[in-house]
């Protein structure tokens, strides 16, 4: 059961608390952690087995928001890149960016009923986020998380109903997949905070969290199987972790195992839910708890920094999504900082 806020509840323009690297302590105790970890894990387990063209229930807020997506994609076509010496960094990203910051909040109200419009300058905060930074050019895991963030916001308030989790996944979050490689290409952004080499993927983690859970149990595809070109060419549209594949070898030149080591160690795990579980621990590791992606992110009433003592540090099933349980025997956290 999802918990939504109450009709008196009042919403807060959020703003970023982790300003250095003790404070981690703090995101890791906190409400919007459990919060945000339950939602990943929640819909990881709705998405199992379920294709991108699979048939499930939407509300109407969900083709709204798709319809928003398509909105936001058209702006590219009407903001051409500009012709500048640099490779990377198209500055026409700023004035798409600027578009956005200025209708973002009208944007909402074509998504949103109007008993909700209250929720709007929360909410909009994390879809500012969401799509890359205009002054750097570039893109990452922290922008893709601020998506996400305002995805969980939308099932706190309301908006998303408990029966849209399949179509969160497979209609709005892989149409945002498409809108931002789309920037990525057009605009030439740059990767923010990559390990090269070393990453999972310049740009995305839970395509690969939330596309490997759709494979669980699938009867032909297994792991080893995301190497072979004829397989990703054939089941790209219908997997969201093969479409990942698909577009890194797009843009990517030379043998998979080098430019994506990290990707081709992965086709040698035995099955999809180890390949998911191993994912999950991974993200937890390399983006959870990594200060340079945490300091960019925003706290308010919704996802509060409002210290949760779990039970254990690491969680390894799916918390409570209204919160992980309290050990009233543990000592209180440090304060929070402001």
């Amino acid at each position: 059961m999802w918990y939504h806020v109450s009709k008196q509840h009042e919403f807060i323009v959020p703003k970023k608390c982790v300003k250095t690297p003790d404070d981690l302590v703090f995101w890791q105790r906190s409400e919007a952690y459990y919060e945000y970890l339950g939602f990943i894990l929640t819909l990881n387990s709705a998405v199992q087995g379920n294709a991108l063209d699979a048939q499930c229930p939407q509300s109407p807020v969900i083709n709204n928001v798709v319809q928003m997506l398509n909105r936001l994609d058209k702006w590219i076509t009407e903001i051409p890149p500009t012709e500048q010496p640099q490779r990377f960094g198209n500055k026409s990203f700023r004035t798409w960016h600027e578009r956005l910051q200025q209708n973002a909040a009208e944007e909402l109200k074509q998504v949103l009923p109007e008993d909700l419009y209250r929720a709007i300058p929360e909410v909009v905060q994390y879809l500012y986020e969401s799509f890359g930074n205009p002054t750097r050019i570039d893109y990452g895991t922290g922008h893709e998380m601020a998506f996400l963030m305002f995805l969980c916001c939308m099932f706190k308030i309301g908006a998303f109903e408990d029966n849209d989790k399949v179509a969160v996944v497979i209609k709005v979050f892989n149409r945002y997949l498409e809108l931002v490689r789309r920037l990525q290409l057009i605009y030439r952004m740059e990767p923010a905070g990559s390990h090269g080499v070393w990453s999972l993927d310049d740009y995305q983690f839970v395509p690969f969290i939330w596309g490997s859970a759709q494979l669980i149990g699938h009867p032909r595809i297994e792991p080893r199987h995301f190497v072979d070109q004829g397989i990703v060419e054939a089941y790209s549209k219908k997997y969201m972790f093969l479409g990942c594949i698909e577009f890194i070898s797009k843009v990517k030149i030379g043998p998979f195992a080098e430019h994506s080591n990290q990707l081709w160690n992965v086709s040698a795990v035995s099955s999809w839910s180890k390949v998911n579980s191993g994912l999950i621990k991974m993200y937890q590791a390399e983006v959870l708890a990594k200060f340079p992606v945490i300091q960019h992110v925003f706290f308010g009433s919704l996802l509060p920094l409002t210290p949760m003592v779990p039970k254990c540090s690491t969680p390894t099933i799916t918390p409570n999504y209204k919160g992980a349980p309290v050990d009233d025997n543990e000592p209180p956290p440090p304060a929070v900082p402001q």
